[in-house]
């Protein structure tokens, strides 16, 4: 059993200081160049942006909002926040300002920490509705000369402002961590919205030091481990390898540019450990899909023949190998699998990682195929991340794993997931009856129903999602659209059959590599809609999507599908911040299309 100090997260940041003062914490990419900071340097600077936030008027168990992509002010801000006793709430990036606005109104923010003029101008456009927010702090100051100085003030003067009130509150940190305690809350994180309003998860001290308890055991991290930090981090599964983790352990933290440069920051990086969500991997797997198209000839045929060769091993650990599987392996790797490593900058990772929704089967394959030790897990915000996950001992395909160390886990009704230990979350931010809901004689209910066979848990889809059809038989819809979307043509599949005689399906195209096909065929087009309305596309995505019938049961078969002529968008409500559909605004908007689907029929 794992023991980790009965401290929380500021606590931790101030020992791991002390403890290894000169060790490299966090790396920041700034102007193509990785730039250092010690434990010292982290907790000096945390310390100085706290007592600015203090003098900003943030109160003890007051909220602090950060609006910003990843980079080290975001940390900065966290866990000044954390020392003073303030609680983070993240809001992010690619937000409107109407959903910016109702995060920050909802969580009482009173201080926010934005990157840019871009982010201070979504939060000044809905100013007024929200009363309690009285700063404004920017991290970037580049066209912010005119904004009113008694309202916005700058990351670095902020951090100045701290430091020269340090004399004068000498012992204010002191005493705030000394009171502070595991069930204290420290950070709050938003639902998705993929079915209605975000809600405020809690998360206390404790839930973070369970769920460090859990991922570190769980995939056999160390103080060695390396991670670049890119997905949102007011996503509880960045916290979980960003602050979590590596604050208990005293590992490192690399932050890239941006996230447009993630593939070329972790070619140089080169992480030990790597987190992707589904459609991170997908479109891993669409660059080398595209790689190869262009390769042709030799080197696409020597890919085929060893990855035929490869694939029917690709669940069996390394050390269980035969000797002409391993013989087998190590020819394709040094002739064909090592550059496609290097090209996604996984070639020295440890360990790998998909979670935060269902993926294709055959994309996780895909990977495993070619050497990357990639691992399914699954976990929720209100599980505090991880609640589940494989190791690379055990790979049973289609299963995401087994209960991470101090996690119970049982099926309710329906076959629902009830997850019970000190990951589960403190409750929904002023949503008691919700909170009710979800967390039951001392049970999370999930609201996923799953499967479990040997101790390995498989998620079948959400409770909420599975369909009926006219003929009264239960489909999950994300079974179909996984497999499916396991084709590199197409980027979504939302499935309709709810009360209906027959599957049907609305397609979004993976444009870069329908783009590709149609050019080496000769086909014009010049944008989105004019590719997607090429009757070669059109049979293309047809037989792909026969292809992928084939491996379902007849009833799950999709009869008829309606191609979208754009893709799907954040901005017009279609999926979340996280690109998780949201199926009844889908549903709705192209009702007209659907109907057609079923015209006749």
């Amino acid at each position: 059993m794992l023991h980790l100090p009965e401290m929380s997260l500021p606590q931790m940041l101030r020992e791991q200081a002390a403890r290894r003062p000169d060790a490299l914490a966090i790396r920041q990419k700034e102007f193509g160049i990785f730039k250092p900071f010690t434990w010292a340097e982290y907790y000096a600077r945390a310390r100085h942006i706290g007592l600015g936030f203090t003098a900003l008027g943030l109160h003890e168990k007051g909220h602090l909002a950060v609006l910003s992509e990843n980079r080290i002010e975001w940390v900065l801000a966290q866990f000044g926040a954390g020392l003073v006793g303030a609680v983070t709430v993240g809001v992010y990036s690619t937000s409107p300002a109407v959903e910016v606005a109702y995060v920050l109104n909802h969580c009482d923010a009173e201080v926010i920490v934005c990157e840019d003029q871009e982010q201070v101008d979504k939060v000044l456009e809905r100013r007024e509705e929200l009363p309690k927010l009285h700063r404004i702090v920017v991290i970037e100051t580049k066209g912010m000369r005119a904004y009113p100085a008694d309202l916005v003030i700058s990351f670095a003067a902020l951090e100045e402002l701290g430091r020269a009130s340090e004399a004068d509150h000498r012992h204010l940190i002191e005493e705030r961590l000394a009171r502070q305690k595991l069930d204290d809350i420290g950070l709050m994180i938003y639902t998705s919205g993929s079915t209605g309003r975000p809600k405020g998860a809690m998360l206390s001290w404790r839930n973070m030091r369970a769920q460090a308890r859990a991922v570190i055991s769980k995939l056999g991290l160390d103080e060695n481990t390396s991670h670049l930090s890119y997905l949102p981090l007011c996503h509880v599964a960045e916290q979980m390898l960003t602050t979590v983790a590596p604050l208990y352990l005293g590992s490192r933290i690399d932050f890239g540019e941006s996230l447009r440069t993630v593939q070329e920051d972790l070619r140089e990086v080169a992480p030990s450990m790597f987190l992707g969500v589904p459609r991170i991997w997908e479109k891993l797997a669409s660059s080398i899909h595209i790689k190869l198209m262009e390769a042709g000839g030799v080197r696409k045929r020597l890919f085929d023949t060893f990855y035929a060769a490869c694939e029917p091993f690709a669940e069996v650990p390394p050390h269980k190998r035969s000797l002409k599987q391993r013989l087998t392996f190590t020819l394709g790797y040094w002739l064909v699998f090592r550059a496609l490593l290097n090209f996604i900058g996984l070639r020295t990772t440890k360990i790998a990682m998909t979670g935060a929704a269902p993926i294709s089967p055959k994309v996780v394959r895909f990977f495993r195929t070619i050497g990357v030790p990639l691992v399914e897990v699954y976990g929720a915000t209100e599980t505090s991340g991880m609640a589940t996950g494989q190791t690379l001992d055990h790979l049973v395909p289609g299963s995401v794993g087994s209960p991470g160390e101090g996690i119970e886990m049982k099926r309710g009704e329906h076959d629902e997931l009830l997850v019970r230990g000190e990951v589960v979350f403190a409750g929904y931010y002023k949503n008691e009856a919700a909170t009710r809901a979800a967390i039951r004689d001392g049970w999370l209910h999930t609201g996923d129903v799953v499967a479990e066979q040997g101790g390995e848990w498989r998620i079948v889809d959400r409770l909420k999602d599975i369909m009926i059809t006219a003929g009264g038989k239960n489909l999950s819809p994300s079974e179909i659209e996984n497999t499916v979307k396991a084709s590199p043509y197409i980027k979504e599949c939302i499935v309709i059959g709810e009360a209906r005689k027959y599957v049907s399906a609305l397609i979004q195209i993976e444009f870069d590599i329908v783009a590709k096909w149609a050019e080496e065929r000769g086909l014009a087009f010049t944008h989105f809609r004019s590719l997607v309305e090429a009757p070669e596309v059109r049979e293309l995505i047809e037989a792909e999507i026969n292809a992928a019938n084939d491996s379902l049961a007849q009833v799950s078969h999709i009869r008829r599908f309606h191609l979208l002529t754009k893709e799907l968008d954040h901005d017009d409500d279609e999926v979340t911040a996280t690109m998780k559909v949201r199926r009844s605004n889908i549903q709705q908007k192209y009702a007209a299309e659907i109907e057609g689907l079923y015209a006749g029929a």
